[in-house]
């Protein structure tokens, strides 16, 4: 049996925290029907015996306290809520012990923006991580020796999980059914949940809304120059012209502000206009291409796939009203 615990963070989204306990305690149903042995044992374990959510409007009651609990096999980390530093101050006392849990061998699973509490242990130095595609310029801000990888749905590496944005995190508890039950348990469940048991990448989901968390200024001008005029053909050189700075070093600051190079970033703001005219479902791909200053069909539809993961057509048909 595998001892599963389930923290309860202050600040704490609350469906992160009843949506695995219910994926769990649901799987141990599935096992007894069959004839067969509850696999997991699920605790709620928090730092105090009451934790109250949502501005004081939702009370969770731990079954365990931190100090209490037994050695878990599983650590769940739910997704958090409002001020990510100040969630982090808030919840620094699971910090330590989620690291000395780990040391003992038990794995973590962050849920959503979990991930930051996760990396706040220090535990994903030089290792992959998922979170929300909103929070992602955030958190490599706070965790830059951390992979982010904020295409992904999923990511596990030696026994530390993490998880996309929202509801993405129904993929990764998929995952840990399968892996610590059978494939057979995984089915039943991603039919139970009415849920898409291969989902493996968010992008789809994501939207571009620049990166402007940084205080260069002549970089957020230029990033406001190349979001209004998109659709035109601006060159690096252009740029550099324009803002009055040699090719290297614009493309140096630009880099070191949003993490994009120049040309990421025009083709992801191409890319979102893009998306948003497929929505509309108006327009035919061929003319949308054409809107958003691209020629060539094949260079079009590979850009677009690199950062949607899906072709135009297929993007059309998924999201247009």
């Amino acid at each position: 049996m595998k001892n599963v615990h389930i923290l309860v963070p202050e600040t704490a989204v609350p469906a992160a925290i009843v949506d695995p306990q219910y994926m769990f305690t649901a799987i141990n149903g599935f096992l007894v029907a069959a004839g067969q042995e509850a696999f997991f044992k699920v605790h709620l374990v928090g730092v105090e015996p009451e934790i109250r959510l949502n501005d004081g409007l939702m009370v969770i009651r731990p079954d365990r306290l931190m100090q209490e609990v037994d050695q878990p096999d599983l650590i769940i980390i739910p997704a958090i809520s409002g001020d990510i530093k100040q969630a982090i101050e808030k919840n620094k006392g699971m910090i330590h012990w989620i690291t000395e849990q780990y040391q003992k061998g038990a794995e973590v699973a962050s849920l959503c923006i979990g991930a930051f509490i996760l990396a706040a242990t220090g535990l994903l130095k030089g290792k992959t991580c998922s979170t929300h595609w909103m929070h992602a310029q955030t958190f490599r801000a706070m965790f830059p020796e951390v992979k982010l990888v904020d295409d992904r749905v999923i990511s596990e590496q030696n026994g530390l999980y993490s998880s996309g944005g929202a509801n993405a995190y129904w993929s990764l508890l998929l995952y840990l059914v399968e892996k610590y039950t059978s494939r057979e348990m995984a089915v039943l469940a991603s039919k139970y949940f009415l849920l898409d048991i291969e989902k493996n990448s968010q992008l789809p989901f994501s939207i571009f809304k620049g990166q402007k968390a940084h205080e260069d200024k002549v970089i957020l001008a230029a990033q406001e120059y190349l979001e209004k005029y998109y659709d035109q053909k601006i060159t690096v050189e252009d740029l550099a012209d324009r803002f009055g700075l040699g090719r290297r070093t614009l493309e140096r600051r630009f880099k070191q502000s949003t993490t994009n190079t120049i040309v990421e970033y025009m083709q992801r703001i191409k890319i979102e206009a893009a998306k948003k005219q497929l929505e509309t479902g108006r327009k035919t791909v061929s003319e949308i291409m054409f809107d958003v200053g691209y020629n060539d069909p094949k260079a079009f539809r590979e850009v677009f796939k690199k950062y949607t993961d899906m072709s135009p057509l297929d993007y059309k048909v998924k999201f247009a009203g």
